[in-house]
């Protein structure tokens, strides 16, 4: 399961809500849960790149989410989304990455820009346009901005890093955010403040520093 398995391939309807797709998948239909897989691989990998900041780490953190998604799939109950349900698995094994290599050197991630593009598509809530003063779409394009925004992310913690893509790059909402990371919804307002905060002032330093240059 390393990548999204062809539609044609898909028994069942790919439009199917996922309510439905997980009872299914649940009684052993296997093609049910191919189709979840399809519709969070790229959303759950994006998370886990956006957290870990290593392309590979990400990719096996997501086959890693999805095999303990489906051997525990009798264990869903639908108190929240499939998707809030998968992605609390893909940060609990985020966390376990992090951890383990904590005092190893972090390797920088390898599709960054990806996810910066990602990132500037979604403008409704991002932090670039308040920072740049600009349309991201036009900016991000600048070698100098990747290399800043990159840096900035990088020096975010964990959980400021975690809430950032969670709610600029997914479009989370602050409910969606709390489910996942299994805190109070005002714990993650204020780790978002805080996280938009640190960004800014990051990215503000970084491009004084580059106009002295």
């Amino acid at each position: 399961m390393n990548k999204p398995v062809p539609a044609a391939s898909i028994s069942v309807d790919a439009d199917t809500d996922d309510i439905t797709l997980v009872k299914q998948a649940q009684a052993g239909d296997t093609a049910a849960f191919e189709v979840l897989f399809n519709r969070y691989y790229r959303r759950a990998l994006q998370l886990a790149i956006g957290v870990l900041k290593n392309g590979d780490e990400a990719k096996d953190v997501v086959q890693d989410a999805f095999i303990k998604a489906h051997r525990n799939l009798s264990k869903f109950e639908g108190k929240s989304s499939f998707y809030t349900w998968l992605y609390r698995i893909v940060m609990n094994l985020c966390i376990d990455y992090i951890r383990k290599r904590k005092r190893k050197r972090q390797v920088q991630v390898e599709d960054t820009e990806a996810l910066l593009d990602i990132a500037a598509a979604q403008t409704e809530h991002a932090i670039l346009p308040s920072i740049l003063g600009q349309d991201p779409s036009l900016a991000i394009q600048r070698k100098e901005i990747r290399q800043h925004v990159e840096e900035a992310l990088g020096k975010l913690s964990d959980k400021h890093r975690a809430v950032i893509v969670m709610r600029e790059v997914e479009g989370l909402s602050y409910h969606e955010i709390a489910d996942v990371l299994e805190c109070s919804k005002g714990t993650v307002m204020s780790r978002l403040f805080h996280a938009r905060k640190n960004m800014q002032q990051t990215l503000t330093l970084l491009m004084k520093e580059k106009k002295h240059d």
